[in-house]
């Protein structure tokens, strides 16, 4: 199946659809509007294509193609904190479920996190489980054969959790990683892994999914820089199964330096095979943000308007 994805741009969200051949900026498949005055903060596009949800600090909104709304869940009692409280939402890989963190606590809500599951066809709540977290936003990550989702859940300067959750019948089961200092970054293709990085950006690991035991650890001086003055950015990916992408970056000292060009970023190419660096990776980047493999030997950037385009690797594998 063909790689879906959605950003919200001019007022509406494009929902966007990459085969095989496409290479450099991309066209939306179908947009819907949903006017310039909305904080969107997080879009998932349902796997068949013929739907979408997205989240705002106070609701969950499911839209067809057509722009029509299917259905609306509201994060109730609604929040009176105007920052720090991210809501997010992700299908399921089949298309019949939308999971939803909600960072209650943050929102004032309550003194925890929720994590509540939905039938995506109604919106009606399949599923909820109070999490141990008081976070500001979290990135759900499904396993391709939909038996758990990941959530890291970011809780700003004290850390990032980790959690799986599976739904039996009416229950939600939720098992949290064992530590506080990672923040997952991708899936690979497949979902036999994980990456990772340090939350104080000194190393980038490699998880067995879902156990999450480290099979590759990697410190900054692994790609010939000093931690003193250069650290891992929290993005990156898998380029394919065997190869992954990961930044580092860091800010020039020098006093003649323009302050729009203090800032550097590098991306490197990791084989996985051998747990080598390969060396420097060229990915047209804008900034240390602008990346996003997808794991098919392809990946993201932006223009300077924030629409999106796809690039193919030439060099092949390792």
């Amino acid at each position: 199946m063909n790689h879906l994805f959605a950003r919200f741009l001019d007022g509406r969200i494009r929902v966007y659809e990459i085969d095989a051949p496409v290479e450099g900026p991309l066209q939306a498949a179908w947009s819907v509007p949903v006017g310039t005055d909305v904080e969107v903060c997080g879009l998932t596009v349902a796997p068949l294509g013929d739907r979408l949800v997205y989240a705002t600090k106070h609701e969950i909104t499911c839209l067809a193609r057509d722009g029509a709304e299917l259905w609306r869940y509201a994060l109730l009692p609604r929040s009176t904190e105007k920052y720090g409280h991210m809501p997010n939402a992700a299908f399921s890989p089949d298309g019949t479920l939308v999971w939803v963190y909600r960072p209650d606590a943050m929102a004032g809500r309550g003194s925890l996190d929720t994590w509540v599951v939905l039938d995506a066809r109604t919106g009606d709540v399949r599923g909820q489980a109070d999490l141990k977290s008081c976070g500001h936003g979290g990135e759900h990550l499904p396993l391709p054969d939909g038996s758990r989702m990941l959530l890291d859940v970011g809780e700003g300067q004290d850390g990032s959790l980790v959690f799986a959750g599976s739904l039996k019948g009416a229950t939600l089961e939720v098992e949290q990683y064992p530590w506080d200092d990672r923040c997952v970054m991708a899936l690979a293709p497949g979902g036999g892994q994980f990456m990772s990085i340090d939350h104080g950006q000194a190393d980038v690991a490699f998880h067995e999914c879902p156990s999450g035991e480290v099979v590759l650890s990697l410190p900054v001086a692994a790609f010939g820089h000093d931690f003193s003055d250069a650290a891992f950015e929290w993005n990156g990916g898998y380029l394919d199964a065997d190869t992954a992408i990961v930044t580092i970056c860091g800010e020039r000292e020098e006093d003649d330096v323009p302050d729009d060009e203090r800032e550097w970023h590098v991306h490197y190419r990791v084989d996985l095979r051998t747990g080598g660096v390969v060396g420097r990776f060229d990915a047209h980047s804008r900034h240390s943000y602008d990346l996003e493999p997808l794991g098919d030997g392809s990946w993201l950037t932006s223009d300077p308007d924030d629409r999106p385009v796809r690039w193919v690797d030439r060099m092949g594998r390792g």
